[in-house]
């Protein structure tokens, strides 16, 4: 069903830190026409735990309109079921294509507690799911094991793989076939996962640098690695940005220098300042650089 680059879109806010619908328009637009093949509202990157149920469909929305004909998901991720829920419904009247489900970003389930959360934000939306399974940034992780116990609900469609082991992938294609779509969710294992047989790439730095990432989907695709693994090679210390726990301050500066935009985040975050933000400022302009041209695909 969802293949491709989809990039996990960042959320604009104004100087008053309202929304900046008109900002989002415009990046999202970019996004669209390098060829990317979806948007994912408020995830992580989205910081859609820092934005009311209300405001992330407004960002959703925005999402929707510029998506035209593919996908547009809603990422949920709320402490409670409860909440996660009624969210679901919410992006549902909005016309989600479907979404991307976060188990719990609080309360870390076990096994039973993940799987019953899982089916009943399902259940509530009615909707194709993405499941988002990050045992690194959320501490719960869907097993391949708990995927096959999902695997009789057909709402359940897709894997975000953010495990941080690229042998997880593999795992899931022995274990299941290719009952689900499997994209990765790690940008500096995007090369490796699309290479195992992954179908899509549910990226970060894509924001900031969209032409280069679709190449890269695009060439593998073709069977032409080689190319693919040049441009990766070179996109590496970007795609590094995106694994850090500063990893939204991090890609909005690289949208800051490579787009034009702003870096604003919702407290608690903060920009990055001093040398932390040199450091990234220098590895983002170091690789604009030495950009390297991209092959016709």
């Amino acid at each position: 069903m969802w293949h491709g680059v989809i990039p996990a879109v960042t959320t604009k806010f104004k100087d008053d830190m309202s929304l900046d619908h008109a900002e989002m328009e415009r990046c999202f637009a970019l996004q669209m026409d390098a060829g990317c093949h979806g948007l994912i509202a408020c995830g992580t990157l989205g910081e859609g735990n820092m934005l009311t149920h209300e405001e992330r469909i407004d960002v959703f929305k925005l999402c929707k309109g510029a998506t035209g004909a593919k996908p547009a998901l809603m990422t949920i991720s709320d402490a409670g079921t409860r909440e996660s829920c009624d969210l679901a419904k919410m992006a549902a009247k909005a016309g989600a294509d479907g979404l991307m489900i976060v188990p719990s970003p609080i309360y870390h389930t076990d096994r039973d507690e993940t799987i019953g959360n899982l089916k009943a934000i399902a259940e509530a939306a009615d909707l194709p799911v993405m499941i988002y399974s990050n045992r690194v940034g959320y501490r719960v992780d869907v097993t391949p094991e708990m995927m096959v116990e999902l695997a009789d609900d057909p709402r359940f469609v897709a894997i975000k793989e953010s495990s941080d082991d690229i042998r997880r992938t593999t795992e899931i294609f022995n274990m299941l076939g290719d009952r689900y779509n499997v994209l990765t969710g790690v940008d500096n294992l995007g090369f490796e996962a699309l290479c195992v047989g992954a179908v899509g790439w549910v990226a970060g730095l894509v924001v900031a640098f969209p032409r280069e990432t679709v190449a890269i989907y695009e060439l593998i695709k073709q069977n032409r690695h080689a190319e693919a693994l040049a441009i990766y090679r070179w996109f590496r210390p970007l795609l590094d940005l995106d694994v850090s726990t500063y990893l939204v301050q991090q890609i909005k500066l690289a949208e800051v220098i490579e787009i034009g935009s702003n870096d604003r985040v919702r407290m608690p975050r903060q920009p990055l300042k001093g040398a932390h933000r040199a450091r990234v400022e220098k590895t983002i302009r170091d690789a604009i650089a030495c950009r390297p041209s991209l092959p016709d695909f």
